[in-house]
């Protein structure tokens, strides 16, 4: 059987080719598009197609939004999916969506030792819960549990729940954002989206001062994010603002990480996805965040015991969808 297999994002679309016979790591051929430079995933899939000499049976796509009634919508993209219109257009037997945190999670349990990098090694228990974060342009959550033969993927969008702060500095961040927004979800401070509140916060505060040189770069770009990372990881023109940031966002990411944990029992493990965590892995190591992710009170045992890593594989959704898809 051969599978088209899909990372539908805001920002770019990832698609591949996948046999049953070679398996979901052996990718026949694969591209990446600019999604908003299409109308529709549609578009996108014809395109791709169009330049493949495989006769694609079925298709499976890991998507940027929640999945209800196998329709979804992208976030921050304008576009409507619908597995049975896909399906006609494109001449296929079947399509399947799975959100993209249910797609991630799907491809944890392929990943091999190179793709992984362990920040807790902890002690993981067989067949125990596994939960998934990944900070990306937002912050996706999700989770798996084992059926006696092999791990099931759950979605969430757990990264638009409350954000709770826990030191007194996240409190005045909070009343900071709630002047700024109706609504302060763990999206507004742990993610691409989230970075620049942090900053922006700690600025206006004057907990840190912003150097002229950065204000020049930020001034020149539409997407802060990358910026404020990259002055942070700075070695040669340290910047206090930018590294305050960072150690905000970690300490945050860490205990949120811990709520997910706890909340689905993750004695299997916790894994950090999405663009964010591998590009800032010193800030990860530095103790912060496993300071967090430990900080539980009266259950402050049972995350010591949690693997924690960091997915360094950049096509773990696309592996995932891929995976869902020539098992289903």
């Amino acid at each position: 059987m051969i599978l088209l297999a899909g990372d539908i994002g805001a920002t770019k679309t990832s698609l591949a080719i996948v046999s049953s016979e070679a398996g979901p790591r052996a990718v026949l051929a694969e591209a990446t598009f600019p999604s908003i430079a299409y109308p529709s995933l549609e578009a996108v899939a014809r395109e791709f197609l169009s330049h493949v000499e495989w006769q694609v049976e079925r298709a499976c796509f890991g998507v940027a939004g929640p999945v209800v009634g196998g329709r979804a919508s992208i976030t921050n993209l304008p576009w409507l999916i619908d597995e049975g219109n896909l399906r006609d257009a494109l001449r296929l037997s079947a399509v399947h969506l799975l959100n993209d945190l249910e797609s991630i999670a799907n491809g944890v349990p392929a990943l091999e030792p190179a793709d992984l990098h362990t920040l807790n090694a902890g002690q993981p228990a067989p067949g125990g819960a596994i939960a998934v974060i990944a900070p990306g342009t937002g912050l996706g959550e999700g989770f798996l549990t084992w059926d006696g033969a092999r791990y099931r993927p759950h979605p969430s969008e757990g990264g638009h729940t409350d954000f709770a702060p826990t030191n007194p500095l996240q409190i005045e961040l909070l009343r900071y954002l709630q002047g700024r927004f109706e609504h302060v979800s763990y999206e507004r401070v742990c993610s691409g989206l989230g970075l620049p509140n942090i900053y922006a916060y700690l600025k206006d505060s004057g907990y840190a001062a912003e150097p002229d040189w950065l204000a020049d770069q930020l001034g020149a770009t539409d997407d802060p994010t990358p910026v404020i990372v990259s002055a942070a990881l700075d070695r040669e023109r340290s910047c206090d603002l930018c590294i305050s940031t960072l150690d905000v966002f970690v300490s945050i990411l860490g205990a949120e990480a811990a709520n997910l944990a706890l909340k689905v029992l993750a004695t299997g493990g916790v894994y950090l996805g999405g663009g964010i965590p591998p590009r800032i892995l010193p800030f990860l190591r530095k103790g912060l965040f496993l300071e967090s992710f430990r900080r539980k009170g009266r259950l402050s045992d049972l995350p010591v015991h949690m693997p924690v890593h960091v997915i360094l594989n950049p096509k773990v959704a696309l592996l995932g969808a891929a995976r869902y898809g020539l098992e289903w």
